[in-house]
């Protein structure tokens, strides 16, 4: 007797989720991961990515016991924290210079970092990419953090504070703190640490056994963000359109 032939039916590709911190509150500077996940790169392939925010020091920590997978992490805090018997690895560099910068009001008379002496300069805290920065900017000009007034703004509102004057300088990143003053109608002064002191910029770290437990999927991962990375250089519109 003759039987009907039996059809298989082509399952779903398993998913793998992935936990991405990144080390700062919502911004554009995050735009690569935004643009991403939005476009359905991470989803085409086969991740379901959450994102969230963590501050640098509680990311490292974070990654280094893989209770977060992979995360945008200051290249400044991998090497101490390496040091210090924090298994995380640095994979890929989203920041090619150091990002972080010392920003002031053009009317301020502060012009170079010797200027610094004496000001009151505004930080997040005592932590990660702009306070090994603003050390660094003040060493290059023989000073210290002795030499200036340190005020911390731990919710991330020193540029804020920068337009109110509340202090004199403010650390931030080029790419949003300097725009955020113009756009205030107040024009900027950056003064920057490249020159003096090539730092490495943040990138895209993970736990040691992470990226043992889960390459595949952390390669996958890289590779979209670098693609929409790739699409806002070609288009930083598409970066402001993520973000907003």
């Amino acid at each position: 007797c003759g039987g009907s032939t039996p059809t298989s039916t082509p399952t779903d590709s398993p998913v793998t989720p992935l936990t991405v911190g990144l080390g700062y509150i919502p911004n554009v500077q995050f735009a690569q991961f935004y643009l991403a996940d939005q476009a359905g790169y991470y989803a085409d392939a086969g991740l379901d990515v959450t994102l969230q925010n963590k501050i640098d020091p509680d990311l490292i920590t974070l990654l280094g016991q893989g209770a977060v997978d992979i995360g945008s992490g200051d290249g400044t805090s991998v090497i101490p924290a390496v040091s210090q018997g924090i298994p995380v690895v640095y994979t890929s560099t989203i920041y090619g210079t150091f990002p972080a910068v010392v920003i002031a009001r053009a009317d301020s008379g502060i012009a170079t970092a010797a200027d610094l002496r004496g000001k009151r300069i505004g930080i997040p805290g005592r932590y990660g990419t702009n306070w090994i920065m603003l050390q660094a900017l003040l060493k290059e000009a023989g000073l210290t953090v002795d030499d200036v007034t340190i005020a911390e703004f731990p919710d991330f509102s020193q540029a804020a504070a920068l337009q109110q004057g509340q202090v004199d300088a403010a650390t931030g990143f080029a790419n949003n703190g300097p725009i955020q003053l113009r756009n205030a109608g107040i024009e900027p002064v950056v003064l920057t640490v490249d020159d003096a002191v090539p730092l490495p910029g943040p990138g895209l770290v993970t736990g040691t056994k992470t990226l043992e437990d889960k390459a595949a999927a952390l390669s996958a991962f890289t590779a979209a963000t670098l693609r929409a990375m790739d699409e806002i250089t070609a288009d930083p519109q598409k970066g402001l359109d993520a973000t907003f």
